[in-house]
């Protein structure tokens, strides 16, 4: 791989510590806006110098709009966030924090006089809230230990927030004479989950008074209870909402636990009445994902994203609407093949905007309550990420596989887009990148198949290029046009390779069909799907078929140790990054057992699985012939690290030639600055290592 370097990344010449003992504060409005390249091709520095925009919000009068920056700073190994403004018709972005605490949930409060956020700056996170313009700040709430997130009640007299509360003892507290006894005792599964041991603690809801200058007489409305909400461990504060009179909590949680919450996705929405102190369900007879509750703004109806089978992940994500005078509910997407995501009532309850995925594209869609017509508003090769209506056009946030996240306003009738944000203009304007071409190919069964192809910049079609077939995790979820910051298709496509990405079975946008075919069925027509689109592309004559290289993360990793068993010389190296090695341990290691019972079809033990089984990588080691790097984070406990040691062990006892890159600290990501550009390095020192040696 070439090495290339950056100019000027060094964030610590963009920050003037005060030797006053001051708060540090960050001296330019966009760190990104001073970086000078010494070259206009992607390397793993430049892609970690890139910010990364999120939580856009629009002011009440519509004529703001707020949004969050987070910038990296490789030499200290940390991120920080800070909070942008910028006129909802166009205008600067201007950094109205430039503080180095970091603010977090950033939020209008609902008279627009002030934004509140989530900070550290007084030791632990907490509420604080500040002019639109970044002045008078000051601090909120001083709960005990800190809260996770927070909205105001839409009249302004209240708070919620959440917080973790401490229900179970320790083994410490439970044999108080052994203080300094190092152990866990449990008794029940979901003893850890994703990327940590259960705490002994849960995440409540709590409802305060606010008086505009503090909060006080914290409730907590689930007081005693054994459940989470938001659910762990992706939900945050879009699980949790007001309603327009400020009287009612509407939450997801899953009253469940140990065995019965491991086996189940069946959550329910709760209606919390703050006069009452009564709380209910308004999603009993629903049995999959129901989450992510919205209040009309009439207060007559709430909307939310229901999946209909238990125990099924991946459902198709409805969209369900409940009117509160007939108690009748609704599923508005009976018709509508597609998931929808992050629903947005209207300010006069007719229609509710929401983005979906069609063919691995994010669009903005709305759906007219009264009539049921579900319009596409907007269209191209980009994945919308949020929308939010502002006054008479739409405020969104936009990505491809080129360009990172920036805030966009819609025409909500045309769908003509208008770019507000250009936080990463100064390093586009110095890069080149490669052309991300459509092409539909036809599988085995004779479906069509949307397979991306990203040709290397400079494109020289006179030219052999090796290519690598990415695979796609989840293992549902579509190769869309998403940014990612690991797995970037322009920073592949940088290193001198054709790029083969895949919409194979299992993936949503393609139909209900389409996207459930997989489960039970690993190893089986997707990984036929892979074959076709490797062979069709490797056809081309700039492309080296004697150089082809298979990487994926997740389910992509353990299509790549499948694929090592059974490619047939297709293929000269293998990057698994988290990969399913050992189906039998798989079952058996995992946290969230619904997953393995819907996906591999249950345990090992039921002989009616024996087809999946017998689709376990491990099972194909003997035929294994090709230089394969190993991937895995110790805090990963979907897929334990073990089966990616267990991989690399049996490579390296065949005598194949293999790397093992361990993270002792990163999960089923890599998350840290100095990890991410270790592992871009070494993934594309084996790959160079294997598909460019001359001989």
């Amino acid at each position: 791989m070439k090495k290339l370097q950056l100019l000027t990344v060094i964030f610590s010449i963009l920050i003037l510590s005060s030797c006053t003992g001051e708060k540090t504060k960050i001296v330019v409005d966009n760190p990104v806006d001073e970086i000078q390249l010494t070259s206009d091709i992607m390397t793993p520095e430049v892609l970690w110098s890139f910010g990364r925009v999120s939580g856009v919000e629009v002011s009440p009068d519509n004529e703001s709009v707020l949004f969050g920056v987070s910038f990296y700073n490789m030499e200290e190994n940390r991120g920080n966030r800070e909070l942008f403004m910028l006129p909802s018709e166009g205008g600067e972005a201007v950094n109205i924090t430039k503080t180095e605490s970091g603010e977090y949930s950033a939020q209008w409060r609902p008279d627009g006089k002030k934004i509140g956020f989530l900070s550290t700056e007084s030791g632990e996170l907490q509420l604080w809230e500040m002019n639109p313009d970044g002045s008078g700040r000051v601090q909120v709430s001083d709960v005990d230990e800190g809260i996770g997130g927070f909205k105001y009640s839409p009249d302004q007299t209240k708070v919620v927030f959440i917080k973790d509360v401490k229900l179970d003892k320790t083994p410490n507290e439970l044999h108080p004479d052994l203080p300094k006894a190092e152990a866990r005792i449990e008794t029940d599964l979901m003893h850890r989950h994703w990327d940590q041991w259960h705490d002994y603690a849960y995440s409540h809801i709590f409802i305060a008074d606010y008086n505009g200058k503090s909060i006080s007489n914290e409730i907590d409305i689930m007081e005693g209870e054994k459940f989470d909400s938001p659910m762990n461990p992706f939900g945050g504060m879009e699980q949790i909402n007001w309603s327009p009179d400020s009287k009612i909590i509407a939450y997801t949680c899953k009253r469940m636990s140990g065995r019965e919450y491991t086996l189940s996705t069946n959550s329910a929405i709760y209606l919390y009445n703050s006069e009452t102190k009564e709380t209910k369900s308004i999603t009993e007879g629903l049995k999959g994902y129901d989450v992510s509750p919205v209040f009309s703004p009439d207060g007559r109806m709430i909307a939310w994203e229901s999946m209909e089978r238990d125990g099924y992940e991946s459902d198709q994500n409805r969209l369900f609407i409940m009117d509160f005078a007939t108690e009748e509910k609704k599923d508005y997407t009976a018709d509508f093949d597609q998931d929808v995501h992050g629903l947005v009532w209207t300010p006069d309850s007719k229609s509710i905007y929401f983005t979906s995925d069609y063919h691995a594209r994010f669009q903005i869609y709305s759906l007219n309550i009264e009539t049921e017509e579900i319009k596409q508003i907007t269209d191209g090769v980009h994945n919308y990420r949020s929308v939010q209506p502002a006054g008479n056009k739409l405020i969104g946030s936009k990505q491809s596989m080129t360009f990172p996240t920036e805030v966009y306003a819609i025409n909500s009738d045309t769908g003509e887009e208008t770019q507000l944000s250009f936080i990463n203009k100064n390093l586009h304007n110095q890069l080149t990148y490669g052309n991300v071409e459509e092409r539909w190919i036809k599988t085995t069964d004779n479906k069509d198949m949307l397979v991306w192809v990203i040709y290397p910049p400079n494109f020289d079609p006179a030219k052999k290029y090796p290519a690598l077939l990415y695979c796609q995790g989840g293992p549902h979820g579509s190769v869309s046009q998403f940014y990612s910051f690991r797995w970037n298709f322009q920073m592949m496509a940088a290193n001198d390779y054709i790029i083969v990405a895949p919409n194979r079975r299992g993936l949503p946008s393609f139909g209900k069909e389409w996207n459930d075919q997989i489960s039970g069925d690993y190893g089986g027509q997707n990984m036929k799907d892979y074959f076709s689109a490797i062979d069709a592309v490797s056809k081309e004559p700039f492309v080296d078929e004697n150089n082809l290289g298979a990487v994926g993360a997740s389910y992509g990793g353990f299509s790549v140790f499948w694929l090592a068993g059974n490619h047939d010389g297709r293929f000269d190296a293998f990057i698994s990054h988290d990969g399913i090695f050992n189906f039998e341990s798989m079952y058996l290691e995992t946290e969230e057992m619904f997953f393995v019972n819907w996906d591999i079809g249950g345990p090992y033990w039921d002989k009616a699985n024996k087809k999946t089984y017998d689709n376990s990588p491990h099972k194909f080691v003997d035929k294994w012939d090709t230089p394969i790097m190993v991937v895995h984070g110790e805090k990963d406990y979907r897929i334990v690290y073990t089966q990616g040691m267990s991989a690399f062990n049996a490579a390296r006892l065949r005598d194949i030639p293999a790397k093992y890159l361990h993270f002792p600290y990163e999960n089923h990501w890599v998350l840290s600055p100095q990890n991410g550009i270790l592992w871009q390095r070494e993934f594309f020192s084996w790959l160079d290592q294997w598909l460019k040696d001359e001989d």
